[in-house]
């Protein structure tokens, strides 16, 4: 069979990608929903994008930030396929190689078939409003004629190249894992662009990012801007230049992934003997690894099953990736926006308690498992104790470091024993109440969906458990509060409250672990019955 041409693949992918769209609105009317909604919110939060870019033509900073904007626009096209994947099909060439199809005729098709979307739309709207801001006189309008279609190529094929590169990363756990991380990437991102906006607002305007949009408008494809820019301000040189450096980045963005192409159509993929024999050496590796570190017995088994979900369990590495972010974003960022307190701190320290919160949930139908292991309130005990000290093993020094960080940043070091006294008193009330709740209020963690973390029916169960148990534990700390504002008000030795709050932490911990065991004991088929829902 000869190898199809160029013009005879690209309607066929191009309807390949209708079809996939087509198709997956037919999956379920919820999914039908969310795109109608983002179709909607897309298209006119792009329209009015158009808009705002054509109003600030004629100012004096239209320059500074169309070429920032098709920086920022550039770097979304080229994070999102990595933390998204899923969400496109055809970003996985690997299913095409059975395919008489040569690399450059489906590089052209692929790049097409990428301009059918939601995305594309937007970004087709950013790069026009760009161009009608920036473009003056005639060689400003030529230039932009070539400067839309050029930015658009090189944001496309920015994206396709790394994704093409990273197919095998993508399409594998550790793709799964990456894709965890947007969250987290989300939250950086707002706190970011928050600090950046304030710093914008002290600093006098948008006089402060030209030094940014001056190198900005050196790299391809955001030089496709600057070529407009600098042609309709009359440097045609600098212009050609630039328009050079866009053509020049996109035909090597072309190329890159056209040689990642050739490689991945013509390599074998991970489901070989030695890619397997790699894995299982790497395995083996790290069970004799930190493993080792561990307690003998039941409570070792149980912490080091406990950190594997944390480290391989997509659900539970998202509650911890999210936990660990906004523990550290909250008070970082609040310190270097000025407005920050140590006290902050404790909040690192009560996300990660969340987490001792439906401890056998994560376990889903598999808990019987565990269930089978547990026949007095001796066993339930430790168990609970095991999980509790894992999870103690990574937020002690969590909370320590960001207390530390968070009173270097405030320049408050005489408060930090208090805070991490009150840290650490408010985890031992979290750990407390969340064995309670793990033996009260168990519910299921649905496995086959990426934003359900709550089995149907049982969402005010969750909520409840949660926000009865943060409230039941700041009560817990009450005494430890009590202390430390009457050592403020009668000048004490503020440094007693580390010690206390250590003591007092481990102890209420203790206290609870000790009530919920028999409970759970006796409610091992109740339980199952709620974590086996999802």
């Amino acid at each position: 069979m000869s190898a199809l041409t160029t013009a005879e693949i690209t309607p066929v992918f191009v309807r390949l990608k209708l079809s996939l769209l087509r198709n997956g609105l037919k999956q379920s009317s919820k999914r039908r929903a969310a795109f109608l909604a983002s179709l909607v919110f897309t298209v006119l939060f792009g329209l009015l994008q158009l808009l705002g870019l054509v109003l600030l033509r004629g100012n004096a900073q239209a320059g500074t930030v169309t070429v920032l904007l098709a920086g920022v626009l550039a770097l979304g096209w080229a994070v999102m396929p990595l933390f998204f994947s899923s969400g496109d099909e055809t970003l996985d060439p690997s299913r095409l190689v059975m395919l008489p199809l040569r690399p450059r005729p489906l590089i052209v098709a692929l790049l097409v078939s990428s301009l059918v979307g939601i995305g594309p739309f937007f970004t087709l709207c950013l790069a026009v409003g760009s161009v009608v801001a920036v473009a003056q006189g005639p060689a400003g309008i030529a230039v932009g004629v070539l400067a839309v279609p050029l930015l658009m190529a090189g944001c496309v094929a920015l994206a396709r190249a790394l994704a093409t590169a990273n197919v095998r990363l993508l399409s594998s756990r550790k793709g799964r894992d990456l894709a965890v991380l947007s969250g987290l990437g989300i939250a950086v991102g707002a706190q970011l662009v928050n600090f950046g906006w304030q710093r914008l607002a002290r600093d006098g305007g948008l006089d402060a990012l030209e030094p940014a949009a001056a190198v900005v408008r050196w790299l391809p494809p955001a030089t496709a801007i600057g070529a407009v820019d600098s042609a309709g301000r009359g440097a045609y040189g600098t212009a050609a230049v630039q328009l050079l450096l866009t053509v020049l980045g996109v035909a090597g963005l072309l190329w890159a992934w056209q040689r990642s192409l050739t490689k991945l159509m013509v390599s074998p993929d991970g489901s070989t003997i030695a890619a397997a024999e790699e894995a299982r050496t790497a395995r083996e590796r790290q069970d004799t690894g930190w493993a080792r570190l561990l307690p003998g017995g039941r409570s070792g088994a149980a912490m080091h099953r406990t950190l594997r979900y944390v480290w391989r369990d997509p659900k539970t590495k998202a509650a911890w990736v999210t936990s660990l972010a906004v523990g550290a974003i909250v008070p970082v960022f609040n310190a270097l926006q000025g407005t920050g307190s140590v006290y902050l701190a404790c909040m690192g320290a009560g996300m990660l308690g969340v987490q001792m919160y439906n401890q056998f949930g994560q376990d889903t139908s598999a808990f019987w498992m565990v269930a089978q292991t547990i026949s007095t309130p001796r066993d339930a005990y430790v168990e609970l104790r095991a999980r509790a000290l894992a999870l103690a093993v990574v937020t002690v020094p969590y909370t320590v470091a960001v207390s530390v960080l968070t009173a270097a940043l405030v320049g408050n070091w005489p408060a930090l024993p208090e805070t991490m006294g009150l840290s650490l008193g408010l985890l031992g009330g979290m750990l407390c109440t969340g064995a309670v709740a793990s033996a009260r209020f168990p519910y299921s963690i649905p496995q086959d969906g990426a934003f359900k973390n709550v089995a149907p029916g049982q969402g005010g169960l969750a909520w409840m458990s949660i926000f009865l148990g943060a409230l039941v534990s700041a009560a817990l700390c009450g005494p430890l509060i009590g202390l430390t504002v009457f050592l403020h008000v009668s000048s004490g030795p503020l440094w007693t409250v580390l010690p206390v709050g250590v003591g007092w932490g481990v102890l209420i911990a203790w206290a609870g672990l000790r009530v919920s065991a028999p409970q759970v004991a006796r409610r091992l088929p109740e339980i199952l019955t709620a974590v086996s829902k999802g």
